[in-house]
This record gives C-alpha cells, structure tokens and sequence, in this order.
C-alpha cells in the first residue's frame, strides 16, 4: 500500500502545483478586471479543482449539512483543524457566505495562488508572535465582515491535530469576532479524517481515507452568555470527532 502511496503521491504534486500555478495569474486578472467579484469566482473554481484533486489519491470529500444556515447575515464557521486539506472544501460549499479565513501571517508569502488569495480576498492575517497586531487585525477584519455580511472561517485550536485527536479551544479570535457581530450565527464543523493525507509525513502521502465535514446547528452569538457560547461549540465539534 505505501508503495502505491509513493506513485499516487508524485502525480498528485505534480496536478496539485500546476493547478496552483495556473490560478495565480487568473486570480491577478479576475481580480484586476471584474475587482472581488471577479477574484472570488476564480478562487471558489480553484478550491474545487483542488478538491477535486484528491480523487488522484483515492480520496473523496462528503460535507454533510442537516442544518439550514441563516441567509443574509454573517456566519462565523469555526471548526476543529486537520490539515490543509480543510480548506477547500470549506471555500467551495459554503462559498454562497463569502468565507474568510483567519491564518498566520506567515503563509501570506511564498505559495502560489494561495498566499495570492489570502492577500486579496479578505483574510485576517495575524502574527501569532504579536499579541497587538493580532487584535487590531482581528478587530478590522470583524468589522468587515460584519459590514460587508461576508462570513469568517477560525481554527480555534491554532496549529494543525497531526494524530486526529483534538486540542483544546483558543477563545481569544473567536471573541472578537463575536464582539462586533452579536447577530451572526456560529456554525460548528467537525473535519474527520484529512489528518490522515500526512499520516507517513509530508512525502508520501496517505491513499483511500475518505475526508468528512459535519454541519452542527448555528447558535447565534447573541443567545448565550460567550463563555456557555465557546464551551457549547468546542463539546459539539470534538464529541463528533472520529479518532480512529
């Protein structure tokens, strides 16, 4: 099986980079011709190729949504962290909320289309390292959502689960998101399995783990006391993690 990972691996970098490569420069035009509505159809075509080039390892991508998202107002999705393999299908189903990430600064630079995206299209940018930079990033980047009724995306555990296994919630970004939207909803994710792509490492990668996002009932900020409001949305998410 690993070898066959080590096969399917090097055409998945290879599709992967090229795609990543190709998109930079369709990002720079849609964005410098039709402005963010023409940068974001391009960056929500480039998640689902993205996506879609999992299949090269035998992975397929279920999100399950039982629930009905509130419409014309901010959702703030927050969810338990894998890997980098958590974004795309995020991007591209919920792409009708116009998500925006929350990331480290660090990946701004350096990745093709990616860092391009979280330049452009309205990420928050922060520097773990710099705790007032973080909050005057956060602080902006909610009131813009809340203006533009765009939709925020947080990992609240920080850094990437290596093993599945869930660490505990940092409420500190999540807060101050909410402080600025008190009417927007919080819609829980739980991502099962994607951990599983870097299971060898970063080379090979791992084949046939089928990645799963879960949709939990939107809790509107306002409706609970934050405290109650975090320790509900952290018990929903790790309680539905799978860790086998």
């Amino acid at each position: 099986m690993k070898f066959l990972s080590y096969i399917l691996s090097s055409i998945f970098a290879i599709v992967f980079f090229f795609f990543l490569f190709i998109f930079h420069p369709l990002q720079w035009l849609g964005l410098k011709i039709f402005g963010y509505k023409g940068h974001k159809f391009v960056v929500d075509i480039m998640n689902w190729v993205l996506m879609k080039t999992l299949l090269i390892l035998g992975i397929k991508v279920a999100v399950k949504n039982k629930h009905k998202l509130p419409e014309k107002t901010t959702l703030i999705f927050v969810a338990n962290h894998q890997s980098m393999f958590d974004i795309s299908p995020i991007i591209w189903t919920f792409r009708t909320y116009h998500p925006k990430f929350v990331s480290k600064i660090e990946l701004s630079k350096g990745i093709p289309s990616i860092s391009f995206n979280l330049r452009h299209g309205g990420a928050a940018l922060i520097d773990r390292k710099d705790g007032k930079q973080a909050i005057a990033v956060l602080g902006k980047f909610a009131k813009k959502i809340n203006k533009e009724k765009w939709s925020a995306v947080i990992f609240p555990e920080g850094t990437r689960s290596r093993n599945g296994k869930p660490k505990s919630f940092s409420a500190n970004g999540l807060k101050m998101i909410a402080k600025y939207n008190p009417e927007a909803f919080v819609v829980p994710l739980t991502i099962n399995n994607s951990w599983k792509v870097f299971k060898y490492g970063k080379f090979p990668l791992g084949i046939f783990s089928p990645i799963t996002i879960e949709t939990h009932k939107p809790i509107q900020v306002k409706s609970m006391d934050f405290k109650e409001l975090i320790k509900e949305v952290e018990t929903t998410i790790t309680n539905n993690i799978n860790n086998n």
